[in-house]
């Protein structure tokens, strides 16, 4: 009698909590400033490049305070490496999908942390090499301010924990501004 009485009641808890949440879609878009860190070639310096990504994102609201971000988004990374003679442009084009668990600190100003998974869609450089890895993990985090009900702009770093190359331990690092609209 007991366990029935223990799930009756988790099965009222839940479908209450499933009840409250709402499920929210949209679209967004920005600007990624991209680079890469790892193994340093001699005589070979590089710089990031500026680029974009562009998708869809929802959000999944289980608290008041708390909510799950599912995105999927192009995003294009890389990084320009020149030596003295040369410079070659490295830009690997990624569909990412990021679960970011989203933490309210107010009613407009959120807190998003999660990971990211990436499949390598094109590779574009300046040498005729195609060595990248097609699947990258990373972290990312950052900060959201919801303007209105449905506008919204993002700031997050990416942080990449697999390498992208097959013959160099690189790893990307991403740096992103989005704006949005939510519907």
């Amino acid at each position: 009698m007991k366990k029935l009485i223990l799930v009756a009641i988790m099965l009222l808890s839940i479908t209450t909590a499933l009840q409250a949440q709402s499920i929210r879609f949209g679209i967004k878009g920005g600007a990624n400033f991209a680079n890469q860190y790892g193994d340093d070639f001699p005589d070979v310096s590089k710089e990031g490049i500026t680029s974009y990504h562009a998708g869809l994102v929802s959000e999944i609201k289980l608290f008041d305070s708390f909510a799950i971000q599912p995105e999927l988004l192009y995003s294009t990374q890389g990084a320009t490496y020149k030596n003295a003679v040369d410079e070659f442009k490295n830009e690997l084009g990624y569909l990412s999908i990021p679960v970011l668990a989203k933490f309210y600190l107010s009613e407009s100003l959120s807190l998003e942390v999660g990971p990211q998974a990436s499949f390598l869609l094109s590779e574009r450089n300046d040498f005729d090499v195609e060595n990248a890895k097609t699947f990258e993990f990373a972290v990312a985090g950052g900060l959201g301010l919801n303007i209105t009900k449905n506008l919204f702009i993002q700031a997050r770093y990416g942080l990449g924990l697999t390498e992208v190359s097959k013959e160099a331990d690189i790893k990307n690092s991403t740096f992103q501004l989005s704006a949005g609209i939510m519907f």
